[in-house]
């Protein structure tokens, strides 16, 4: 087999694999935009607290 020929083979292996993983993706997408997650019950109101690893509150920002 000359170089180019198993150049022409890698590329097409490496192309399937993509199209591969992009519909894998895809589909996992749609599974994750399916299942939501349940609203937090006693949790803080507005985004999470967290920065930085601390939990801010009021602009105080408290390490546990």
């Amino acid at each position: 087999m000359t170089d180019q020929a198993t150049e022409k083979q890698v590329a097409a292996r490496i192309a399937e694999a993509g199209a591969r993983a992009r519909t894998e993706a895809d589909a996992r997408r749609q599974n994750e935009r399916k299942a939501q997650l349940p609203l937090e019950q006693g949790g803080p109101k507005g985004p999470e607290p967290t920065r930085f690893g601390d939990w801010e509150r009021k602009g105080i920002a408290v390490d546990f």
